[in-house]
C-alpha cells in the first residue's frame, strides 16, 4: 500500500488479490487521525492546566499556613524566660504573663514516699502470708488478695504492680546479703501522697508488711513525701510537684535542685526572637510562593517556552491582590507602622520580600503593640491575607470554579474519544463488507472472464480444423 500527494490511498492488488484488512485499515486511519490528534491534544492541554492549578493551589495553601502565627495580635506578646542557674530552675511563660523580674529561692524539692522493707532471707521466692494487702496513696487506696498462688514476696510485688486501681504505686525487690527486701515507691511527688499498708484475714504472715505512715519494726522510710518549697520574691509557695504553675501568672517554673539560702534571678521579657522568626517565615513562603506563580505565568524568550498559566486571567487576579494586600497601606492602625516597608520589610526587583532585620528590630523594640495590629490588627495584612485566601481556596472560590470546569472539560473530552473509537469500528466494519462484497465481485468477474476466454480459444481451434 501507498499515499500519493494527494492524500489518495493506491492498493497494489486488484479483485481476489486486495489486502483488504490493510486497505480498511489506512481508510479508517485517515478518517479517525485528525480527530484523535485534536482530542489528544486537548487532553494533554487540560491535564497540564489542572496540575498547573493544583501547583498555584498548593503554594496559596502553604502561604495561609504560615499565616496562622502572625493574624492574632496575641502571638506578638511572645514572652522568653532567662533562669539565673538552670542547675537550679528553669521557666516558660505563655500569653498569660508580664515582663519582669523575680528573685527565686529554691528551698526544698517535692518527693515522694519511699519504703525498705525488713529483708527476707528465703529472697524472691520467700513465703510471706495470704489475707488481703489494702494499699494507699494520699486518699487513694486499692486492696490486692494474696493467696497461696502469689503469697512470696516476687507474687506480692507483681500483684502490687498489676492492679488496674493502683494509684502510683510501684513495687520492686532489691537483694542484699541478709535476703530479698520489698521496696514501695510512690510516683506522684508532695506530702499528702503517702504510702499506708494495712493487712487483714489470711494466715496472718501478711503483717510483717504493714506500715502506718510512721517509723515501725517492718519498714525502713528511705525518702519521706513532701512538698517542694520556693520564695518568689520572698513569698513562700509550695507545691506538690517540682512544677510550679501558678505562683506568677502565666509562668512555670520547673525545680532542679535546691539551695536554701541562696537566690538566682529569673526574668521575663518580650521574645523578639520568636516573634521575628515567624515574621521570617512568613517571608519566606510568600517569597516561595511568588516564585510558583512567576514560574507558572513565566516566557523564556530564548526557548520561546510559555508557563502553564501565562495570561491567565485567575493567576494574574489572585497575584495582583495578593501583591496589593501585602505590600499596600494599611488603614486604621495609627502610628508610624502603616505597611510593611514601615518596619523593614520590602520588595525587590522580582516582587520577593526581603527584611532590613535592624529596622524590623527597632520597630519591635519601640512598638511592638503596633507591629502586632499591622499583621493581626482587625485590618491587619495577615488577617486581610487570611480572608482573601480563604475566598479564593474555598469550595466557592475561583479556583475550585476552575478546578471543576477542567475536570468536566477532561470527562467530555473522554466521552469524545470513547465516541470516536465506536464511530471507527463501525466504519471499519461497513468498510470490510464493502470491500468483501467488491472482492468476491471481482473474483467472479475474473471467473467468467476466464472461461469466456477459453470457451473463443476453443470456437478458434474449431474454425482452424
Amino acid at each position: 500500500m501507498a499515499t500519493n500527494g494527494s492524500g489518495v490511498i493506491q492498493s497494489l492488488g486488484i479483485g481476489s488479490g486486495l489486502d483488504i484488512n490493510s486497505l480498511v485499515t489506512q481508510l479508517v486511519e485517515a478518517e479517525g487521525t485528525p480527530t484523535k490528534n485534536r482530542l489528544t491534544r486537548q487532553a494533554a492541554s487540560v491535564a497540564t492546566e489542572l496540575s498547573a492549578v493544583g501547583s498555584l493551589r498548593g503554594a496559596l495553601a502553604s502561604f495561609q499556613s504560615a499565616l496562622s502565627s502572625l493574624k492574632s495580635t496575641a502571638s506578638f506578646d511572645v514572652l522568653s524566660t532567662t533562669s539565673g542557674d538552670e542547675d537550679l530552675f528553669t521557666a516558660t511563660a505563655d500569653t498569660n504573663a508580664v515582663a519582669g523580674t523575680y528573685d527565686i529561692e529554691v528551698r526544698q524539692l517535692a518527693q515522694g514516699d519511699q519504703l525498705v522493707s525488713n529483708p527476707f532471707t528465703g529472697g524472691a521466692t520467700a513465703a510471706v502470708g495470704t489475707g488481703t494487702l489494702t494499699l494507699s496513696l494520699g486518699t487513694s487506696s486499692f486492696a490486692v488478695d494474696i493467696t497461696d498462688s502469689n503469697h512470696t514476696l516476687a507474687g506480692i510485688r507483681d500483684a502490687i504492680n498489676s492492679a488496674s486501681d493502683n494509684p502510683g504505686i510501684r513495687a520492686t525487690l532489691i537483694y542484699g546479703q541478709t535476703g530479698a527486701q520489698l521496696v514501695l515507691s510512690s510516683s506522684n511527688t508532695g506530702a499528702a501522697n503517702t504510702i499506708r499498708v494495712s493487712a487483714s484475714g489470711g494466715d496472718g504472715g501478711l503483717a510483717q508488711l504493714a506500715h502506718d505512715g510512721t517509723p515501725d519494726v517492718n519498714y525502713s522510710i528511705k525518702q519521706t513525701a513532701q512538698d517542694a518549697i520556693v520564695f518568689i520574691a520572698g513569698v513562700e509557695h509550695h507545691s506538690a510537684s517540682n512544677v510550679v504553675d501558678g505562683a506568677i501568672d502565666g509562668v512555670a517554673i520547673t525545680l532542679n535542685k535546691a539551695n536554701p539560702g541562696s537566690t538566682e534571678l529569673l526574668t521575663v521579657a518580650a521574645d523578639s526572637a520568636a516573634v521575628k522568626a515567624n515574621v521570617q517565615k512568613f517571608v519566606n513562603v510568600y517569597n516561595s510562593m511568588r516564585g510558583t506563580l512567576a514560574a507558572l505565568s513565566s516566557y523564556d524568550a530564548t526557548t520561546k517556552t510559555a508557563g502553564p498559566m501565562l495570561g491567565d486571567v485567575l493567576l494574574n487576579g489572585i497575584d495582583a491582590q495578593l501583591r496589593q494586600l501585602t505590600t499596600g497601606a494599611v488603614g486604621g492602625v495609627g502610628g508610624a507602622y502603616t505597611s510593611l516597608a514601615a518596619i523593614g520589610i520590602t520588595t525587590d526587583t522580582d516582587g520577593k520580600l526581603v527584611i532590613d532585620d535592624s529596622k524590623l528590630q527597632k520597630a519591635l523594640d519601640g512598638n511592638r503593640g503596633a507591629v502586632a495590629n499591622l499583621f493581626g490588627g482587625d485590618n491587619g495584612i495577615a488577617r486581610r491575607l487570611d480572608a482573601a485566601l480563604t475566598a479564593q481556596l474555598g469550595s466557592s472560590g475561583s479556583i475550585t470554579a476552575r478546578d471543576k470546569s477542567l475536570q468536566q472539560s477532561q470527562e467530555r473530552i473522554e466521552d469524545d474519544q470513547q465516541r470516536l473509537e465506536a464511530h471507527l469500528e463501525v466504519v471499519q466494519q461497513r468498510y470490510l463488507t464493502q470491500f468483501n462484497a467488491l472482492d468476491s465481485l471481482m473474483a467472479q468477474l475474473n471467473s467468467t472472464s476466464s472461461y469466456l476466454t477459453q470457451q473463443l480459444e476453443s470456437i478458434s481451434e474449431l474454425g482452424k480444423s
